[in-house]
């Protein structure tokens, strides 16, 4: 059976169980079952602490494994992405009390409190700047008020615990961050197992992000209107039994629909439809 490690808790579980599900296979009803059997799908799913997943994989334990890039380049483990998922979306960045720095270059011979140690002094050594780094669990921006730290490196995301806290981030990114999935350096890339597993998941993200739309519209303004749903290949266009007239289907991104109705609409195109995609395989 394909072994795969997923989150046990987190901001990952939820989204990456749910992703799973619309994949079609099968998850856990309880947070305390640890191992789940597909043995319709031929998975073993491993819950485990996000932050150790890259551990198992790189050991070869487990095949694949969905994580965060930024946990995956923390742990220095052997391990590769493979896949973006597309959710638990961050920004990794420094910060500190106004003032302090302005630059990565600024930081030389500072001590920055970070829950991230490998990613914080992987960037300190590309950037070649000499700074301590202190490992710290758990919420970081007390550091700099108890004096541990000049400056701290952390997720930021609305930036409002910062400025509560009476901190700025500054430079630019250390990096971006988001669920990936993941496999040993230098594993078969061409198994046949992982593979399928990635073609589903690949699979649900098309549907996220597309809708299937279909309309009806005059030969004559077929042109104009598959310019603006010009779907992945093509669209299917069909004759009607009302002479002169065409029923187009195509997939269009979800974010654009409503604006694509529109311009369809004063084009002509009537019975406007847009369907939810529940699965494919591009």
């Amino acid at each position: 059976m394909l072994r795969i490690a997923v989150p046990n808790k987190g901001a990952l579980s939820g989204p990456a169980a749910a992703m799973l599900h619309e994949a079609g296979y099968r998850q856990r009803k309880e947070s305390k079952e640890l191992v789940l059997f597909d043995n319709v799908n031929g998975v073993e799913f491993f819950y485990l602490r996000p932050r150790d997943i890259a551990i198992y994989v790189s050991s070869g334990r487990l095949a694949i494994g969905i994580t965060g890039r930024d946990l995956l380049l923390d742990s220095g483990a052997n391990a590769e992405e493979i896949l973006q998922l597309g959710f638990a979306r961050s920004t990794f960045r420094y910060a500190a009390k106004p003032g302090t720095a302005s630059a990565v270059a600024d930081l030389a011979g500072l001590t920055i409190a970070t829950s991230y140690e490998g990613v914080v002094g992987k960037h300190l050594a590309d950037s070649g700047v000499a700074a301590s780094v202190v490992h710290l669990d758990g919420a970081v921006e007390t550091a700099i008020q108890l004096g541990v730290a000049q400056v701290i490196a952390d997720v930021v995301e609305t930036g409002t615990s910062l400025r509560n806290a009476g901190l700025e981030p500054f430079g630019e990114p250390i990096m971006e961050s988001e669920a990936v999935v993941i496999r040993r350096t230098g594993a078969d890339a061409e198994d046949a197992d992982v593979r399928k597993f990635l073609r589903r998941l690949q699979g649900v993200l098309v549907a996220r992000r597309y809708v299937m739309m279909d309309y009806d519209i005059r030969v004559e303004q077929v042109e104009k209107a598959v310019a603006l749903t010009p779907g992945l290949e093509s669209p299917t266009v069909s004759p009607l039994h009302h002479e002169g007239w065409v029923a187009v289907r195509a997939m269009v991104p979800t974010a654009d629909a409503q604006i694509i109705m529109d311009q369809l609409y004063d084009l002509g195109a009537r019975a406007i439809l847009t369907t939810g995609i529940h699965a494919a395989r591009l």
